[in-house]
């Protein structure tokens, strides 16, 4: 059972950064999948970490589902985001692209030109390496947006990049991640 942790409406940041469980890729891949297909939060933890400047076995990133859209309804919930962290690609998961780029993978651009991504193998790569290192944990939470700003700023979070600027990692992270696409931009499209 995985308690909703709040506390007056926000996301109680110790259920995050001091979980009662962290999920692997395998256990979260199965079906049924644990992850519930509800709004909220949720933490990745990482056994190795994906940098040598970074810690391992501790908080490193925080993800809401859905995002708040004014002006349409998001069909997003926590089991299609963390499952697509996972298993996805960095175009559609900032958390896969700045993994990707920590671990020095190759981005390249795909289809039109436009989509950025580590291509098949390295994608395959990338999987792999979450499924051997990283762990998510997550809370129940109705409108998770409202959340985000607070654990941002309470916690020390050096994989997040939007309303993080104060974190020591921040600019070293916007610089890995805008050279990797200066250097697809170089780079033919990738089949």
């Amino acid at each position: 059972m995985i308690s909703r942790g709040t506390l007056g409406g926000f996301v109680d940041a110790t259920a995050l950064s001091s979980p009662n469980r962290l999920w692997s890729a395998q256990e979260v891949l199965v079906r049924p999948s644990p992850v519930p297909g509800v709004a909220g939060v949720y933490g990745w933890h990482f056994e190795q970490p994906p940098h040598p400047d970074l810690d391992a076995r501790r908080l490193l990133y925080v993800g809401i589902a859905p995002r708040y859209m004014a002006n349409r309804t998001s069909t997003q919930n926590l089991r299609k985001r963390v499952r697509y962290h996972f298993r996805g690609n960095a175009a559609g998961s900032t958390l896969r692209l700045t993994l990707g780029c920590l671990l020095g993978l190759e981005l390249r651009r795909v289809g039109s030109g436009k989509r950025m991504t580590f291509g098949k193998a390295g994608e395959a790569a990338l999987s792999q390496w979450m499924a051997d290192y990283a762990r998510v944990c997550w809370v129940e939470q109705d409108d998770p947006w409202t959340s985000e700003s607070q654990l941002i700023s309470q916690l020390d979070l050096p994989l997040n990049l939007d309303q993080n600027r104060h974190n020591a990692f921040h600019s070293r992270l916007k610089e890995l991640r805008a050279q990797a696409r200066q250097r697809a931009r170089e780079l033919p499209i990738s089949s």
